[in-house]
Protein backbone atom coordinates (compact mmCIF):
# COMPACT_ATOMS: atom_id res chain seq x y z
CA UNK A 1 0.00 0.00 0.00
CA UNK A 2 2.42 2.00 0.85
CA UNK A 3 4.66 1.69 -2.53
CA UNK A 4 1.21 2.35 -4.69
CA UNK A 5 1.15 5.57 -2.55
CA UNK A 6 4.54 6.81 -3.12
CA UNK A 7 3.79 5.71 -6.85
CA UNK A 8 1.14 7.87 -7.12
CA UNK A 9 2.97 10.79 -5.17
CA UNK A 10 5.87 10.32 -7.96
CA UNK A 11 3.61 10.54 -10.89
CA UNK A 12 1.55 13.53 -9.47
CA UNK A 13 4.76 15.17 -9.29
CA UNK A 14 6.27 14.68 -12.36
CA UNK A 15 2.81 15.53 -14.15
CA UNK A 16 2.67 18.90 -12.10
CA UNK A 17 6.36 19.28 -12.22
CA UNK A 18 5.72 19.51 -16.30
CA UNK A 19 2.98 21.71 -16.20
CA UNK A 20 4.65 24.22 -14.03
CA UNK A 21 7.43 23.99 -15.77
CA UNK A 22 8.53 27.67 -16.77
CA UNK A 23 9.53 27.84 -20.39
CA UNK A 24 11.73 30.50 -22.09
CA UNK A 25 11.35 31.68 -25.70
CA UNK A 26 15.07 31.31 -26.76
CA UNK A 27 17.36 28.82 -26.24
CA UNK A 28 21.35 30.74 -26.62
CA UNK A 29 23.46 27.70 -28.13
CA UNK A 30 26.92 29.59 -27.33
CA UNK A 31 28.98 32.58 -28.84
CA UNK A 32 31.68 32.50 -31.19
CA UNK A 33 34.57 35.12 -32.66
CA UNK A 34 33.59 33.45 -35.72
CA UNK A 35 32.27 35.89 -38.40
CA UNK A 36 28.53 35.56 -39.01
CA UNK A 37 28.84 34.74 -42.53
CA UNK A 38 30.93 31.89 -40.98
CA UNK A 39 28.42 31.26 -38.32
CA UNK A 40 25.51 31.29 -40.07
CA UNK A 41 27.37 28.70 -42.87
CA UNK A 42 28.12 26.19 -40.07
CA UNK A 43 24.14 26.68 -39.01
CA UNK A 44 23.11 25.68 -42.58
CA UNK A 45 25.38 23.02 -42.60
CA UNK A 46 24.66 21.62 -39.13
CA UNK A 47 20.87 21.80 -39.98
CA UNK A 48 21.17 20.70 -43.53
CA UNK A 49 23.53 17.51 -42.22
CA UNK A 50 20.76 16.27 -40.16
CA UNK A 51 17.90 16.41 -42.25
CA UNK A 52 16.30 19.82 -41.69
CA UNK A 53 15.36 22.17 -44.09
CA UNK A 54 16.80 25.54 -44.60
CA UNK A 55 14.22 27.55 -45.77
CA UNK A 56 15.57 30.94 -46.11
CA UNK A 57 17.74 33.82 -44.13
CA UNK A 58 18.04 37.68 -44.22
CA UNK A 59 19.51 40.46 -41.84
CA UNK A 60 16.68 41.96 -39.55
CA UNK A 61 16.53 45.64 -39.66
CA UNK A 62 19.03 45.49 -42.69
CA UNK A 63 22.08 45.47 -39.96
CA UNK A 64 25.20 43.09 -40.94
CA UNK A 65 25.35 42.37 -37.29
CA UNK A 66 22.03 40.76 -37.41
CA UNK A 67 21.08 37.28 -39.07
CA UNK A 68 18.19 35.24 -39.07
CA UNK A 69 17.96 31.61 -40.85
CA UNK A 70 14.40 29.69 -40.80
CA UNK A 71 13.81 26.43 -41.14
CA UNK A 72 11.46 23.08 -40.94
CA UNK A 73 11.88 19.39 -40.95
CA UNK A 74 9.21 17.42 -42.88
CA UNK A 75 8.02 15.35 -39.43
CA UNK A 76 7.16 18.84 -37.86
CA UNK A 77 5.83 20.25 -41.07
CA UNK A 78 3.06 17.10 -41.51
CA UNK A 79 2.20 17.47 -38.24
CA UNK A 80 1.47 20.77 -37.50
CA UNK A 81 -1.01 21.14 -40.67
CA UNK A 82 -3.36 18.45 -38.89
CA UNK A 83 -4.12 21.82 -36.59
CA UNK A 84 -6.41 23.44 -39.11
CA UNK A 85 -6.38 27.09 -36.23
CA UNK A 86 -3.26 28.15 -38.06
CA UNK A 87 -1.61 25.38 -37.32
CA UNK A 88 1.14 25.74 -40.07
CA UNK A 89 2.97 28.66 -38.30
CA UNK A 90 4.15 26.35 -36.17
CA UNK A 91 6.05 25.16 -38.93
CA UNK A 92 9.15 27.26 -38.61
CA UNK A 93 11.77 27.80 -36.31
CA UNK A 94 14.26 30.13 -36.34
CA UNK A 95 18.07 30.58 -35.41
CA UNK A 96 19.23 34.04 -34.62
CA UNK A 97 22.77 35.57 -34.62
CA UNK A 98 24.02 38.54 -32.78
CA UNK A 99 27.33 40.15 -33.10
CA UNK A 100 27.84 41.57 -29.60
CA UNK A 101 30.89 42.97 -28.12
CA UNK A 102 33.17 40.99 -30.70
CA UNK A 103 31.52 38.00 -30.51
CA UNK A 104 28.46 36.14 -32.56
CA UNK A 105 25.83 35.38 -29.99
CA UNK A 106 24.07 32.11 -31.35
CA UNK A 107 20.31 31.17 -30.36
CA UNK A 108 17.04 29.68 -31.42
CA UNK A 109 13.32 30.00 -30.88
CA UNK A 110 12.61 27.20 -28.00
CA UNK A 111 10.29 24.20 -29.56
CA UNK A 112 8.03 23.44 -26.74
CA UNK A 113 7.52 27.19 -26.26
CA UNK A 114 6.36 27.90 -29.71
CA UNK A 115 4.60 24.71 -29.83
CA UNK A 116 2.55 24.73 -26.86
CA UNK A 117 1.99 28.64 -28.11
CA UNK A 118 0.75 28.10 -31.29
CA UNK A 119 -1.17 24.49 -30.92
CA UNK A 120 -2.70 24.45 -27.69
CA UNK A 121 -3.87 21.64 -26.75
CA UNK A 122 -2.80 19.66 -30.06
CA UNK A 123 0.36 19.95 -28.36
CA UNK A 124 -0.11 16.96 -26.56
CA UNK A 125 -1.78 15.17 -28.93
CA UNK A 126 1.37 15.18 -31.20
CA UNK A 127 3.94 15.50 -28.11
CA UNK A 128 6.40 12.58 -29.16
CA UNK A 129 6.89 14.13 -32.56
CA UNK A 130 7.60 17.47 -31.23
CA UNK A 131 9.79 16.11 -28.41
CA UNK A 132 11.62 14.50 -30.78
CA UNK A 133 12.34 17.39 -32.74
CA UNK A 134 13.29 19.08 -30.10
CA UNK A 135 15.66 16.48 -29.34
CA UNK A 136 17.31 16.31 -32.60
CA UNK A 137 17.78 19.98 -32.91
CA UNK A 138 19.77 20.23 -29.77
CA UNK A 139 22.16 17.27 -30.93
CA UNK A 140 22.40 19.40 -34.33
CA UNK A 141 23.50 22.28 -33.26
CA UNK A 142 25.84 20.32 -29.94
CA UNK A 143 28.56 21.09 -33.23
CA UNK A 144 28.00 24.69 -32.99
CA UNK A 145 28.35 25.18 -29.24
CA UNK A 146 27.20 23.75 -25.89
CA UNK A 147 25.68 26.65 -23.60
CA UNK A 148 22.10 25.60 -24.44
CA UNK A 149 20.81 28.19 -21.90
CA UNK A 150 16.73 29.38 -22.00
CA UNK A 151 16.58 33.09 -21.80
CA UNK A 152 14.40 35.97 -22.60
CA UNK A 153 11.63 35.67 -20.02
CA UNK A 154 9.66 33.14 -19.06
CA UNK A 155 5.96 31.99 -19.24
CA UNK A 156 4.63 28.79 -17.09
CA UNK A 157 4.34 25.59 -19.79
CA UNK A 158 0.11 25.35 -19.35
CA UNK A 159 -0.12 29.03 -19.62
CA UNK A 160 1.15 29.19 -23.19
CA UNK A 161 -2.00 27.88 -24.24
CA UNK A 162 -4.06 30.71 -23.86
CA UNK A 163 -1.22 33.03 -23.15
CA UNK A 164 -1.61 37.51 -23.53
CA UNK A 165 0.44 40.43 -22.38
CA UNK A 166 -2.01 41.60 -19.92
CA UNK A 167 -6.39 41.94 -19.70
CA UNK A 168 -8.09 42.99 -23.08
CA UNK A 169 -4.98 42.40 -24.71
CA UNK A 170 -5.55 40.01 -28.01
CA UNK A 171 -4.53 36.07 -27.57
CA UNK A 172 -3.71 33.35 -30.22
CA UNK A 173 -7.72 33.11 -31.32
CA UNK A 174 -7.68 36.79 -31.92
CA UNK A 175 -5.90 37.04 -35.05
CA UNK A 176 -6.32 39.83 -37.86
CA UNK A 177 -7.91 39.19 -41.02
CA UNK A 178 -5.39 40.89 -43.99
CA UNK A 179 -7.96 40.20 -46.35
CA UNK A 180 -10.26 37.63 -47.80
CA UNK A 181 -10.01 36.68 -51.56
CA UNK A 182 -12.08 34.78 -54.40
CA UNK A 183 -9.97 31.85 -53.84
CA UNK A 184 -6.40 30.30 -52.56
CA UNK A 185 -4.87 30.18 -55.48
CA UNK A 186 -5.69 34.40 -56.26
CA UNK A 187 -4.38 34.98 -52.72
CA UNK A 188 -1.03 33.26 -53.36
CA UNK A 189 -0.77 34.74 -56.21
CA UNK A 190 -1.26 38.50 -55.30
CA UNK A 191 0.90 37.66 -52.16
CA UNK A 192 3.59 36.31 -54.12
CA UNK A 193 3.61 39.09 -56.82
CA UNK A 194 3.65 41.86 -54.62
CA UNK A 195 6.34 40.47 -52.27
CA UNK A 196 8.59 40.23 -55.65
CA UNK A 197 7.74 43.55 -56.03
CA UNK A 198 8.93 44.38 -52.58
CA UNK A 199 5.49 46.12 -51.95
CA UNK A 200 5.49 48.15 -48.61
CA UNK A 201 9.38 48.11 -48.79
CA UNK A 202 9.18 44.24 -47.47
CA UNK A 203 11.10 41.34 -48.32
CA UNK A 204 10.34 37.62 -48.52
CA UNK A 205 12.36 35.70 -46.32
CA UNK A 206 10.69 32.40 -46.84
CA UNK A 207 7.44 30.06 -47.67
CA UNK A 208 5.68 27.41 -46.99
CA UNK A 209 3.11 25.95 -49.38
CA UNK A 210 0.92 23.19 -48.35
CA UNK A 211 -0.87 22.47 -52.54
CA UNK A 212 -3.19 20.29 -50.77
CA UNK A 213 -4.62 21.80 -47.78
CA UNK A 214 -4.74 25.26 -49.31
CA UNK A 215 -2.66 26.59 -46.59
CA UNK A 216 0.15 28.93 -47.27
CA UNK A 217 3.11 30.87 -44.14
CA UNK A 218 5.26 33.94 -45.55
CA UNK A 219 8.08 35.28 -43.76
CA UNK A 220 8.27 39.16 -44.02
CA UNK A 221 11.37 41.21 -43.34
CA UNK A 222 9.66 44.87 -42.80
CA UNK A 223 12.55 46.75 -44.07
CA UNK A 224 10.78 50.81 -44.06
CA UNK A 225 13.15 52.75 -42.11
CA UNK A 226 10.39 54.73 -40.76
CA UNK A 227 8.12 51.40 -39.14
CA UNK A 228 9.69 48.67 -40.19
CA UNK A 229 12.09 46.14 -37.97
CA UNK A 230 14.94 48.82 -37.91
CA UNK A 231 12.45 51.20 -35.72
CA UNK A 232 11.36 48.97 -33.16
CA UNK A 233 13.68 46.09 -32.63
CA UNK A 234 16.33 48.19 -31.20
CA UNK A 235 13.66 49.60 -28.29
CA UNK A 236 12.75 46.32 -27.51
CA UNK A 237 15.73 43.94 -27.48
CA UNK A 238 18.17 42.83 -30.62
CA UNK A 239 18.90 39.43 -28.61
CA UNK A 240 15.44 38.20 -29.55
CA UNK A 241 16.32 38.76 -32.96
CA UNK A 242 15.06 35.06 -33.89
CA UNK A 243 11.50 36.30 -33.25
CA UNK A 244 11.68 37.51 -37.00
CA UNK A 245 10.24 37.54 -39.58
CA UNK A 246 6.81 38.54 -39.19
CA UNK A 247 4.32 35.82 -40.66
CA UNK A 248 1.06 36.01 -43.28
CA UNK A 249 -0.85 32.52 -43.28
CA UNK A 250 -3.26 32.06 -46.38
CA UNK A 251 -5.81 29.47 -45.11
CA UNK A 252 -7.77 28.54 -48.13
CA UNK A 253 -9.25 31.94 -49.64
CA UNK A 254 -8.49 34.04 -46.40
CA UNK A 255 -4.94 35.87 -45.27
CA UNK A 256 -4.20 36.83 -41.57
CA UNK A 257 -2.23 37.39 -39.11
CA UNK A 258 -1.26 37.06 -35.16
CA UNK A 259 -1.88 40.40 -33.78
CA UNK A 260 1.14 42.36 -32.88
CA UNK A 261 -0.40 43.09 -29.55
CA UNK A 262 0.04 39.08 -29.33
CA UNK A 263 2.98 38.13 -31.09
CA UNK A 264 5.88 40.59 -29.96
CA UNK A 265 4.66 40.11 -26.09
CA UNK A 266 4.72 36.40 -26.50
CA UNK A 267 8.59 36.62 -27.89
CA UNK A 268 9.36 39.33 -25.93
CA UNK A 269 7.29 38.27 -22.63
CA UNK A 270 9.42 40.20 -20.30
CA UNK A 271 8.72 43.48 -21.75
CA UNK A 272 7.50 46.09 -19.51
CA UNK A 273 4.66 48.50 -19.97
CA UNK A 274 6.83 50.97 -20.49
CA UNK A 275 8.63 49.53 -22.93
CA UNK A 276 5.71 48.65 -24.69
CA UNK A 277 4.86 51.97 -24.65
CA UNK A 278 7.67 53.18 -26.58
CA UNK A 279 6.55 50.80 -29.66
CA UNK A 280 2.32 51.31 -29.39
CA UNK A 281 2.44 52.22 -33.48
CA UNK A 282 3.84 48.98 -33.97
CA UNK A 283 1.51 46.88 -34.33
CA UNK A 284 -0.70 48.63 -36.50
CA UNK A 285 2.77 49.56 -38.63
CA UNK A 286 2.73 45.76 -39.44
CA UNK A 287 -0.82 45.50 -40.23
CA UNK A 288 -1.00 48.29 -42.56
CA UNK A 289 1.85 46.98 -44.40
CA UNK A 290 0.93 43.09 -44.35
CA UNK A 291 -2.43 44.14 -45.71
CA UNK A 292 -0.44 46.16 -48.33
CA UNK A 293 1.14 43.15 -49.53
CA UNK A 294 -2.64 41.12 -50.06
CA UNK A 295 -3.74 43.89 -52.66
Amino acid sequence: MKKLIFSSITIFTVVFNSIAQDLAPYIKIGESSKTIQQISDNVMKALIDNSFSVLGSYNPSEKNTLKVIAFTREDLKNTVIKVTDRGALAAIFKVGLEQKGGKVIISYTNPEYILRAYLGDNYNTFKGTFEKFSEDLKASFSTIGNDFVPFGGTIKANKLKKYHYKIMMPYFSDPITLKEFSSFEEGLKAIENNLKAKKGQTIEVYKIIYKEAHVAVFGIGLQSKEDGESSFLPKIGEAHVAALPYEIILQGNKATMLHGKYRIALHWPELTMGTFMKIMSTPGDIEETLEELCN
